[in-house]
């Protein structure tokens, strides 16, 4: 008597059984490829970076007279994630008003006031690279202090500040870039709103 097995699913329908066996070593080959590519891509990605350069600033020396500033910027970058980093930033600015003295009749003289802005201000950073560029956005919380003075007059304040803007690198060299930056700055010197503009760039070395 000769016993009759069952035919084999693979004799069946061989492309079944090929792409069964396909189908379980892609399985195990794509985690492990993306998992390799993912590990490359976050190596490729500073995990900070030092910027420090040239700032112009409108700003407030004395409470309602707008002014001309000229500076510094510079921040420090650390890396959470590839696409976030926090960031702490620190400028100060310089420059001079010429308040109008108040008198019965024209003509009146005024007072030269020189004095300077300084602000310190933390927060996130949201950017990614795209070849040799690195756009970026921010939003920056911190504080602000403002002084000036003339003859036999100083006054000074300080208070809470914001700041929201952005900015672009570009890439020079590896590891160096130029930095073009812009910011909306917010501050509230001597009981009133500054809404002012902070121009700054300079050079960036990530590490």
């Amino acid at each position: 008597m000769v016993a009759i097995l069952p035919a084999s699913p693979c004799i069946q329908k061989p492309q079944f059984c090929y792409q069964e066996g396909f189908v379980s070593k892609s399985t195990l080959f794509l985690p492990l490829l993306f998992c390799a590519y993912t590990s490359f891509a976050i190596a490729q990605v500073p995990k900070g970076n030092v910027f420090f350069g040239y700032s112009y600033a409108r700003a407030d020396l004395v409470r309602g007279q707008s002014s001309n500033l000229n500076g510094w910027e510079g921040s420090l970058e650390g890396k959470v994630f590839p696409l976030l980093g926090i960031v702490a930033d620190f400028s100060g600015h310089y420059g001079g008003a010429d308040v109008p003295i108040i008198c019965p009749g024209p003509p009146c003289a005024s007072v030269h006031f020189s004095g300077n802005e300084k602000n310190v201000l933390f927060g996130p950073r949201l950017s990614v690279s795209v070849g040799k560029f690195r756009p970026f956005a921010q939003v920056l919380v911190g504080v602000g202090h403002v002084s000036a003075s003339a003859t036999g007059i100083s006054n000074s304040d300080t208070s809470f500040a914001t700041a929201l803007g952005g900015g672009l690198d570009y890439r020079l060299i590896h590891g160096v870039a130029w930095r073009f930056q812009g910011d909306y700055l917010q501050t509230r010197f001597f009981g009133g709103r500054q809404d002012n503009t902070r121009l700054s760039t300079g050079i960036v070395f990530n590490f």
